[in-house]
């Protein structure tokens, strides 16, 4: 009945010309953005641009979510983007700028929304409590997990992204330091649980840059054609330099205590292990889905999601339950879509604001204007470094997404440079990448803004030295 009401309001909003049967079509197309920036409605633009991303930054003392004011801002963005474009008589390149940034959103969405999916999972299977467990029983002390984390961050995100490398390993840091509860009021594991937060976004975006896969930002690089897959893995030299530097430093202001014993009985629940095989299946599944049939990683990344939700349906007429082992009261009642709803949905929706909203820049021409200040005026490598720090203030997607608009005519040393900044540069803020974001609701209270930016000095360190190596290395 559902799918009926669902198929006839769809054939109504069709036949009233609401929702064009053509909706899905490929916005791609070469549109040449009409230049508006010099308009009341793209200076509007811009300060509706700037307002929403300082209630962003200012998300730990207002308390509201990120997501709110990107998606407000994204709508009147648009708003603004139809008028400016009615008032030239040109409405009509309007829908096809705007196809083009959905499609851009609508891969990276459900990119994210199948890993934030499998996470979940293996968080309720029990894997992460029971690595947690692991290392507390090794007897491993608050500096040694601090690097133990941070070295499975790096060499983990080139190959489950760096969002969620640094969700896992998050929720082994928050796991080891007993939990919110225990946190909360205890000086020396805020402080140690801080660090390691840090370190594992520091990490994990430079294990990212690495990796066609490990970053949102090589992700796009990679789709977009810029660079083949192996010649990523030339930046690996720089972006350990840029993890290791920070990391050092910060390692002395490490306690050198133990974790909380471990009192309760860890159990990976059935079908645990299978479901992390599972997840690296899918994630070679989306590689090979993009090598090989030339198909978005989206699409191997949702196949899998659906074999997750096969075997969760299996979990579930075989009697499993999300309580305990052979608990006879709760047979039944485990379902996959509870994991689904509990991605971060903010920060997706985040995504969707910032894509936009700098999808609706673009439109009004201001991203052709900065290319011409950037590549023109001050040249390749001091543009892509100047990208890096932009990155860190407007979060490393939609810069990267901005530079791909652009389209500047650069070597393979230089789309490589630019490949390193966005991604490692994002690591010198807190709302710099989506590791970061992320993090911030995971380890809310605890890891801030504010916390991170003790350390911004440390990491622009890392991020100077990273650039070096890379000059040294790589002809521009």
């Amino acid at each position: 009945m559902n799918l009926f009401k669902l198929f006839f309001a769809t054939m109504v909003a069709s036949l009233f010309g609401l929702l064009p049967l053509d909706v899905f079509a490929s916005g791609s197309e070469a549109l040449a953005p009409i230049d508006l920036t010099a308009t009341s409605y793209g200076i509007w633009a811009v300060i509706i641009f700037v307002a929403a991303y300082a209630l962003v930054i200012g998300e730990e003392q207002l308390h509201m979510r990120k997501s709110k004011p990107m998606i407000l801002g994204a709508g009147i963005i648009w708003v603004l983007v139809a008028i400016a474009y009615i008032s030239v008589g040109h409405s009509d390149q309007v829908r096809g700028f705007l196809n083009h940034n959905l499609l851009e959103y609508v891969e990276l969405f459900l990119f994210l929304l199948a890993a934030m999916t499998f996470i979940n999972t293996m968080e309720e299977r029990g894997v992460f409590d029971a690595l947690r467990g692991w290392l507390v029983s090794k007897g491993f002390s608050l500096y040694k997990i601090f690097w133990i984390t941070g070295v499975l961050a790096f060499f983990i995100s080139p190959i489950a992204d760096n969002l969620t490398t640094a969700l896992l390993m998050a929720a082994v840091v928050m796991a080891v330091a007993g939990g919110k509860q225990a946190i909360a009021g205890n000086t020396e594991k805020t402080k140690f649980v801080a660090l390691a937060c840090i370190n594992i976004v520091v990490a994990a975006n430079a294990g990212g840059a690495f990796s066609p896969f490990g970053d949102i930002t090589t992700l796009m690089v990679w789709q977009k054609g810029m660079l083949q897959f192996n010649e990523f893995f030339v930046l690996f030299i720089p972006a350990l330099v840029n993890w290791l530097v920070p990391a050092m430093i910060m390692s002395f202001f490490i306690a050198k205590g133990n974790p909380d014993p471990v009192t309760e009985k860890i159990i990976v629940k059935r079908g645990g292990y299978f479901v992390i095989v599972l997840f690296i299946g899918t994630i070679a599944m989306a590689v090979t889905f993009h090598n090989v049939l030339h198909l978005p990683p989206m699409l191997g990344m949702m196949t899998g999601l659906g074999l997750l939700k096969l075997f969760g349906y299996y979990l579930k007429i075989t009697g499993e339950n999300s309580a305990v082992e052979n608990d006879t009261h709760a047979v039944g009642r485990w379902d996959i879509f509870s994991q689904l709803e509990r991605a971060e949905w903010d920060t997706l929706m985040f995504f969707y604001g910032v894509i936009l909203c700098v999808g609706g820049l673009s439109a009004l021409g201001y991203l052709g204007l900065v290319s011409g200040l950037m590549y023109g005026d001050l040249g390749a490598t001091n543009a892509n470094i100047l990208v890096g720090l932009l990155s860190a203030i407007v979060d490393n997607i939609p810069v990267m997404f901005a530079v791909l608009t652009m389209n500047p005519e650069m070597s393979s040393g230089q789309w490589l440079l630019v490949t390193l900044t966005a991604g490692v540069g994002g690591s010198l803020l807190s709302v710099g990448s989506a590791a970061g974001v992320a993090l911030m609701g995971q380890a809310r209270g605890v890891y801030t803004f504010f916390s991170h930016l003790k350390w911004t000095w440390a990491i622009g360190l890392g991020y100077v030295a990273s650039i070096w190596v890379h000059m040294m290395i790589t002809p521009l």
